[in-house]
């Protein structure tokens, strides 16, 4: 993964500026055709599966009052998982996102729905509606690359601290609802300007989350398990809360991983966008810069359909439903065009996420170059550049740089042979 502008060998170096705006007018006709033919089986959906994950939720709840017996735990835990997931996938986040705002419902609206979640949702349709849907994948622009917290190309310079970097995804991914309320306020910016200094906007907004958060907390932790008091449930109901809350958070944090990060997905210089980018141009950025997950239909409701990630990032408001009918119309139009349509199970994407967030947290070059026999030198070389200046480092980096194209270079000649 490095940024596309900078790659040996561009994966849309043979398309011609026609080519990208072709692609454009044919995925614009795509969309129309789903704009044109939204009608009753669509709303009923929607429908049909906030139903369910109420039903669900309160169901959960109410096994969850007798949870003191291990059994009545386990299904309500379950239970509660399940419809945490239901609401924040297939119905919150894709409500938001004004998927289902043609169906003039004020309860099933973009300006109306209030997900079960940290963050507020007027703080995360800025944050992704408009910020990531709009840079996406631009280094430097999209804070869904890495969270802000993550080094997540070659091109940035490596530095000691990003080796704890897989340790803060995954604290990252249990805790990940208030990971998205930190970077939906951008914390880390904000809390480095002087308290006198920060805008009335960034104070309204933390007040508006750290509230949202406290009514979240109460909910699950103080409400929930109050009721249970008399079956002698508290403690197991407010074990099954914390639970599903965690099993929410990592799901969810897996998802967006899957559809973001693994290997093959493509990042962009800020400096190489046009700034009058066309229509054309913005949709070829969002096929390249997004992956999908091949699996069952339970699998892509339970994703809330963002295992049609490349889809869903074309077409961010049609309706989440329609994706996997529009799904072979896309990849006949990347085949069409050359293009690599990114698709893995489940498993597969998720290994390959992970494997390149340990890979960035280490040198460039690090994980090509080493092996079994050569693991020593290879860890005191690390070591030296962790407790080196940034003079060695620099020096290091680039004798280890010039191996790994090197053992490459190798690699690819065998190949040819």
């Amino acid at each position: 993964m490095t940024t596309i502008t900078k790659k040996a060998q561009s994966p849309i170096a043979h398309l011609t500026p026609e080519d990208v705006e072709e692609i454009g007018r044919e995925l614009d006709r795509i969309r129309q055709q789903v704009i044109d033919s939204r009608g009753a089986d669509d709303a009923a959906y929607i429908r049909g599966m906030v139903k369910t994950q109420r039903y669900l939720e309160l169901g959960s709840r109410a096994v969850l009052l007798f949870s003191a017996l291990p059994p009545a735990w386990v299904v309500g835990t379950a239970g509660l998982s399940v419809a945490k997931i239901l609401e924040n996938m297939e119905i919150g986040h894709n409500v938001m996102h004004g998927q289902w705002d043609w169906m003039r419902d004020p309860k099933i609206h973009s300006t109306t729905w209030e997900w079960d979640n940290a963050s507020t949702a007027e703080g995360w349709k800025h944050s992704h509606n408009e910020v990531h849907h709009t840079y996406t994948n631009i280094v430097g622009k999209d804070n869904d690359l890495g969270y802000g917290i993550m080094r997540v190309d070659e091109d940035q310079k490596w530095v000691p601290a990003y080796l704890g970097q897989p340790i803060w995804n995954f604290v990252n991914a249990c805790f990940f609802e208030y990971g998205i309320a930190a970077y939906d306020l951008e914390l880390g910016k904000n809390l480095r300007i002087p308290q006198e200094k920060r805008s009335p906007e960034f104070t309204r907004r933390a007040r508006n989350t750290l509230r949202k958060i406290r009514q979240q907390m109460t909910k699950d932790y103080v409400v929930h398990p109050a009721l249970a008091i008399p079956t002698g449930s508290f403690l197991p109901t407010l074990a099954a809360n914390f639970t599903a809350n965690l099993v929410r958070n990592v799901w969810s944090h897996s998802v967006i991983m899957c559809g973001h990060f693994p290997e093959g997905v493509e990042t962009f210089e800020r400096a190489a966008i046009p700034e009058k980018e066309t229509r054309g141009e913005w949709y070829l950025r969002q096929m390249l810069g997004s992956a999908n997950i091949s699996g069952s239909e339970a699998m892509h409701v339970m994703t809330g359909n963002l295992s049609h990630q490349i889809e869903h990032h074309l077409f961010p408001d049609l309706p989440s439903n329609r994706y996997k009918e529009v799904a072979p119309q896309v990849k006949a139009l990347f085949d069409r065009y050359g293009l690599t349509y990114l698709e893995r199970p489940l498993p597969q994407q998720v290994y390959s996420a992970w494997h390149k967030v340990v890979r960035l947290s280490l040198p460039n070059g690090f994980v090509e170059t080493t092996t079994v026999k050569n693991a020593p030198q290879q860890l005191v070389k690390l070591f030296k550049m962790v407790t080196g200046d940034r003079k060695t480092r620099r020096a290091l980096q680039a004798r280890m740089t010039q191996e790994a194209r090197r053992a490459q270079a190798a690699k690819d000649a065998r190949l040819a042979a």
